[in-house]
């Protein structure tokens, strides 16, 4: 445990990015062992307790999250981002995934701490960033005034009340970043206890599965399939025998892969109706990163997904989620047989909420 970091406090900067929100910090502001500085963040997040009272963490995985920052080294990158998902009852802190919405305030937060400088004439600028839990690479492209980003605009995202400045991501070689291939089995359908299952890996690991096949309607309330112990156990059963099938080893203490149900859309603007676990909890949206998998998904013959969306030739998918729509554009073809992804694309927001000193609990 470090002194100085508890009586001086660190650097920190809490954005909204996307339907989630984290802490922010200059990877040079935090210690340089690992272990130290995930001390210091489960103390900085009021982890572990439910409530997160002694912290700064809201309570919920999609508010237990910080983004460490850096200058790139790389000559085609500029921006160096590493994801930590903390546990919010569990001392845990994971770098096993990237988070696309958290990523949407990276930009804006190189810009605020001066990693990047942008001259003053610039109404728009596209920073390429490398996310350093997989090692791929994204662009965001924001709107920015005098060298500063723009938060105030017109785009609205589901699960986010009012409108702010659109940020685009990009990304790029995404696919299998984590499990070694987009299907790291090699099939489309993989029978996992009795289930027919896409495991998937486009920025995010992902079990995609029919609702129906689980006994469910698929437009459940995320608390009411919470409260579904059977549910969940079979869930968990699935995720456990998936984990080593996708190349991620033994994942009963991991945050990998998530679990989404896909039934058909409810409304004309959607493609493909979504719950997704998290992997214990139901996301009250979808995660920007698993969106882009499930979108996929969809996209290639013989999924579950596609199942329902069947053919697009539009390469966009509009997700119906909980709390509204995402939509995520993905560029896929199908060569020999098998699917190859190329760009895929979506349109985020985000906000610089506090900026200022956290101070750690002591204990």
């Amino acid at each position: 445990m470090s002194e100085r970091f508890d009586t001086d406090g660190v650097p920190c900067m809490i954005l909204r990015g996307g339907s989630s929100k984290g802490a922010y910090f200059l990877e040079t502001d935090l210690p340089d062992d690992t272990a130290t500085r995930d001390d210091l963040l489960r103390r900085v997040m009021g982890t572990p307790d439910a409530r997160q009272i002694d912290g700064i963490g809201g309570a919920h995985p999609l508010t237990s999250k910080v983004a460490i920052v850096a200058a790139s080294e790389r000559s085609d990158v500029d921006i160096d981002y590493l994801f930590l998902q903390l546990g919010v009852e569990e001392p845990t802190v994971s770098d096993q995934q990237n988070c696309g919405n958290l990523l949407a305030g990276v930009a804006p937060f190189a810009l605020e701490r001066g990693l990047v400088v942008v001259d003053a004439t610039e109404e728009q600028v596209t920073l390429r960033i490398l996310m350093r839990n997989t090692g791929t690479v994204a662009s965001a492209t924001l709107t920015v005034a005098d060298g500063h980003p723009v938060y105030a605009g017109d785009t609205a995202i589901s699960g986010v009340p009012g409108t702010a400045a659109s940020i685009r991501l990009d990304f790029e070689g995404a696919a299998g970043g984590s499990c070694g291939a987009l299907l790291p089995t090699g099939n489309v359908v993989d029978e996992i206890d009795g289930v027919r299952c896409t495991l998937i890996d486009n920025g995010m690991p992902v079990v995609v599965i029919r609702a129906d096949e689980l006994g469910i309607d698929g437009a459940e309330a995320p608390l009411d399939l919470e409260a579904d112990d059977t549910l969940r156990a079979r869930l968990e059963t699935i995720r456990l025998e998936a984990g080593p099938l996708m190349q991620l080893g033994d994942v009963a203490n991991t945050t990998v892969p998530k679990l989404t149900m896909v039934s058909a859309p409810r409304t004309s603007d959607g493609a493909l109706c979504t719950r997704t676990f998290i992997p214990h909890r139901c996301h009250e949206a979808i995660g920007v990163l698993g969106a882009v998998s499930v979108a996929t998904a969809a996209l290639i013959p013989g999924t579950p997904a596609n199942d329902i969306v069947g053919d697009n030739t539009a390469m966009s998918v509009v997700l119906e989620h909980p709390t509204g729509l995402f939509e995520a554009a993905v560029t896929l073809t199908m060569t020999d047989g098998q699917p190859v992804v190329g760009r895929s694309g979506i349109i985020r927001t985000a906000r610089k909420l506090m900026d200022g000193t956290v101070f750690p609990r002591e204990y």
